[in-house]
């Protein structure tokens, strides 16, 4: 649970601080998706690998070596001198998490028999709660404070005791667990599934500042021929010698392949609204960070009540319905957020927010906690961790896909409307937050439909 929270509280704390690191680096629009959307992207492409990895060798030590990493390339973001060691640092980060999330999922599955599970996960996604409320105000505060003359690094620099009571109490309390059977490691799976993560997501990325380039467009559309190519060698290698880094055995349990759909396109919406929204209010608004970071903590306190209310009291009377009036609770949220944007400009307060961050928060805690339960419900234990690990990809992967599209639906907006007046400048960034919750909002009525194909009653 510490490296869990310390994970979420990362992802967090980072959106809040990022006009400070662009002032402070003098980073371009490039560099700040780099360092978000690069996280997210060494994230995605190492958390299959990292789960059997830790069915192979043991969860807990490669819970240990993750949390570890995680700790020391820390570190290095909060020293970073320029843009580019802050996104290598960031990479480096992205990588060390990709091996210490997948266990705390495996470790929770193996460790707790089905009737206590439900619970385990209801404290996970109080965690998840408090990690969404805790990030964004640490990050404001800290950045505020501007400790020690160190402008926005603390918000890095205060993994390090989190990271070290967490090595420590990860020693001493964790029960090592590994896949009852003897697994290899699946070099030629890893470098397939990775490469088509990379070629998906990279060109996404970068696409906007080199013009579109044809090879971005050739790389995007070859990513499907290699993730067809690894599917293929990934049956080869289940007959051959049932160690394939993917048990596609797995897509076969509909609860699992129905909430891996969720969780890719959940994502997708997530990576749009938290960019967007931090550089909507510090850039566009003009509003210091702290007064952001306090203007989205009912955001967080709403999904943290929601998900607690939902895991234990909702989901087990009404199943899937609840997740799906969580989907469409947060699209109206979004509706209601585009038309306060409109209807009051400029000139917008942190209390006429409030009502559509509230219900959006309300609406994303009905999903968040239940979802990864879902999930797992019906997943073998000896393929915990791959599943585990899967899981974290596809949502990591949606988020760095929707960070690739800020590109698109943000940053395109902002690029042909901006000026050199306040005035314009504000315009602009409003047009390009409004235009993007639209894309919002529709991938939220998308998940709606994707939930039909989940279980119908307890998940």
């Amino acid at each position: 649970m510490t490296a869990a929270f310390m994970d979420l509280v990362d992802v967090t704390i980072v959106n809040i601080a990022i006009p400070s690191i662009e002032r402070d680096l003098s980073a371009s629009f490039g560099s700040i998706q780099w360092i978000t959307a690069g996280y997210a992207l060494a994230f995605a492409a190492g958390l299959i690998t990292g789960g059997r990895l830790g069915d192979i060798y043991g969860r807990k030590r490669l819970f240990l070596i993750g949390i570890t990493g995680f700790t020391l390339a820390s570190a290095l973001c909060g020293f970073a001198a320029n843009p580019e060691m802050l996104v290598a640092s960031r990479l480096l980060q992205g990588a060390m998490a990709a091996m210490m999330v997948p266990q705390v999922l495996a470790i929770i599955h193996v460790t707790f028999p089905a009737h206590e599970r439900g619970k385990v996960f209801g404290m996970f996604g109080a965690i998840v709660g408090l990690g969404a409320v805790s990030g964004p105000l640490l990050g404001a505060l800290l950045t505020q404070w501007n400790l020690f003359g160190l402008e926005w690094r603390p918000i890095f620099l205060i993994n390090l005791p989190v990271g070290i009571a967490g090595v420590i109490l990860g020693r001493r309390f964790i029960t090592e667990s590994k896949a009852p059977q003897a697994l290899r490691l699946d070099v030629v799976g890893v470098v397939l599934v990775t490469g088509a993560l990379l070629m998906l997501i990279y060109p996404l990325t970068r696409g906007r500042e080199l013009g579109w380039p044809l090879w971005g467009h050739l790389c995007m559309a070859g990513s499907a021929l290699v993730f067809a190519a690894f599917v293929a060698y990934e049956r080869v290698k289940t007959r051959k010698d049932g160690s394939p880094l993917v048990e596609l055995s797995l897509f076969k349990v509909k609860s699992f392949a129905a909430g891996i759909a969720v969780q890719l396109t959940f994502g997708v919406a997530l990576g749009v609204f938290f960019l967007v929204w931090t550089l909507y209010m510090q850039i566009g608004l003009g509003w210091s960070p702290l007064h952001a970071g306090l203007t989205g903590l009912p955001f967080s306190v709403a999904v943290s009540t929601a998900a607690g209310l939902s895991v234990q009291k909702l989901v087990p009377r009404f199943g899937r319905k609840v997740l799906q009036c969580g989907a469409l609770t947060m699209a109206a949220g979004v509706l209601l957020y585009i038309w306060e944007s409109g209807r009051y400009g400029a000139d917008i307060t942190s209390w006429q927010m409030l009502p559509p961050l509230v219900v959006m928060g309300a609406g994303m805690g009905l999903i968040v906690a239940p979802l990864t339960d879902a999930v797992l419900s019906d997943v073998p234990r000896e393929h915990s961790g791959s599943a585990s690990g899967l899981i974290n990809t596809v949502q990591q992967m949606g988020t760095a896909l929707g960070l690739g599209l800020v590109s698109v639906v943000f940053f395109g907006v902002v690029d042909d409307r901006r000026a050199t007046t306040p005035a314009a400048v504000t315009r602009a960034f409003e047009d390009g937050f409004q235009n993007a919750l639209w894309w919002v909002a529709a991938v939220l009525v998308g998940i709606f439909l994707l939930m039909f194909a989940l279980p119908r009653r307890r998940v």
